[in-house]
């Protein structure tokens, strides 16, 4: 691809803006595409990638030029997650879980613009944190490691912080488990949600900067993945870590406050984490369908593809799951940026369920079919097929499964429907 940006293979009719966004993730994707077969080989995150994320401005991606940021939003964040995964995906979901942290800064603003903190203190408090978070971002340049997630499940959310802060003399001592988040021992700060001790509800949830060295932090044990094997997933222990009072959001309510502001599910930004593994996908096709172009019959000198109805079978199999990639992503990408808003936001966060799950089983979809027609030469762990087929898995289970969307969607659809009715008839 020449004078075509891999980003506009997803988001279309870019603006002069997005333009100018997604050429500056282009000219980094040589340099992270030569960097992924030796980092997936070694499960090691590729930390020459940092410098050149870092320089080419992207740790700024989406944090308002005010700040220092390139002032992109969702459909830029989606281009660029998108491209990366063509070349190095565990670079990829690295950034993309950088960028989300983001949401914690620019969700607090938009709060505060819509006056859900009256009380002057607290919106002080609030504006301090998240101009501290996108200066961070945007005009320092530093790496952010985002860490909510945790082995403790719960049966009532996707998401369940047990990680505890308990006040201090000046500040805060963290205890708790993160057992998931990219950039674990590489990034620069780690950005970390846990709940005030003793708190009953979300009201009690705050948000920390941690620096990656301070005293209490350490790395749990590394894990042996079968994709993304360049993320440094592995996550942190953190034993009475202290952190100062204006190093945290703790303003009871806030993090509540700054979700009602999202137009997606949760904080916002997780479309781009199915662009992400969409662009592994086409990643995938492309050198299917390049390979396949070359394979000939022997005997006959005729194109393999062009005569075998198995291999042609398989390549419509494989264009029509990564269309079915294409078009949700779209369409959640339309949803969760279009002004004024298409559907509410409910609708939205359901359209989300349902998009995650058909998108990432598409992608997967499209390898395992890739690998089929392709056969027994590309089965190599380190060739694109098999390394795209292992990234892929990831997307099966990560946030949530494709069967926990379904459900999820479905009980908001009945429960929507029955409510319609109630209405209807007690009119």
């Amino acid at each position: 691809m020449t004078d075509k940006l891999t980003g506009a293979l997803l988001v279309e009719r870019m603006s002069a803006k997005e333009e100018a966004i997604a050429r500056r993730v282009e000219r980094v994707l040589p340099a992270l595409r030569a960097n992924a077969v030796v980092a997936d080989q070694a499960g090691e995150f590729p930390r020459d990638n940092i410098p050149i994320l870092r320089d080419a401005g992207l740790f700024g991606l989406i944090i308002p030029e005010q700040y220092g940021g390139l002032g992109g939003g969702l459909r830029d964040l989606a281009a660029a997650a998108f491209a990366l995964g063509t070349t190095c995906p565990s670079t990829g979901l690295s950034f993309f879980f950088h960028c989300s942290s983001a949401s914690r800064g620019l969700l607090a603003l938009e709060a505060l613009e819509a006056g859900l903190f009256p009380d002057e203190k607290e919106a002080t408090a609030v504006r301090q944190f998240a101009e501290k978070l996108l200066h961070k971002m945007g005009r320092d340049g530093r790496f952010l490691a985002n860490f909510a997630s945790e082995a403790a499940k719960s049966a009532n959310s996707a998401v369940f912080i047990s990680t505890e802060a308990t006040p201090t003399d000046g500040g805060w001592l963290l205890n708790g488990v993160k057992s998931f988040g990219c950039s674990t021992g590489i990034a620069d700060d780690y950005l970390v949600q846990a709940k005030i001790k003793d708190a009953a509800d979300l009201n009690g949830m705050a948000i920390f900067f941690v620096p990656r060295a301070a005293p209490g932090v350490s790395e749990r044990a590394r894990w042996d993945s079968l994709g993304m094997r360049a993320t440094a997933t592995h996550g942190i222990v953190l034993q009475d870590v202290f952190v100062p009072a204006e190093e945290a959001l703790s303003v009871p309510g806030a993090f509540l406050k700054m979700m009602q502001m999202s137009r997606g599910s949760y904080v916002g930004n997780q479309l781009a984490v199915v662009a992400l593994y969409l662009g592994i996908a086409q990643a995938v096709y492309d050198y299917a369908i390049g390979f396949l172009s070359r394979l000939k019959f022997q005997d006959t000198g005729q194109l393999i593809a062009a005569e075998s109805a198995f291999h042609q079978e398989l390549i419509g199999r494989m264009a029509v799951d990564l269309e079915t990639g294409f078009l949700w992503t779209r369409r959640q990408l339309e949803l969760e940026t279009a002004d004024p808003p298409i559907l509410p936001k409910g609708d939205v966060v359901k359209q989300w369920r349902l998009c995650k799950g058909v998108v990432c089983e598409a992608a997967h979809q499209v390898a395992v079919n890739a690998l089929k027609a392709c056969g027994t030469s590309n089965t190599g762990n380190q060739g694109v097929i098999a390394r795209g087929l292992r990234d892929l898995t990831m997307g099966l289970v990560q946030a949530f499964p494709a069967e926990r969307g379904r459900i999820e969607a479905a009980k908001a659809i009945i429960t929507d429907s029955a409510q319609a009715q109630f209405g209807v008839v007690g009119g």
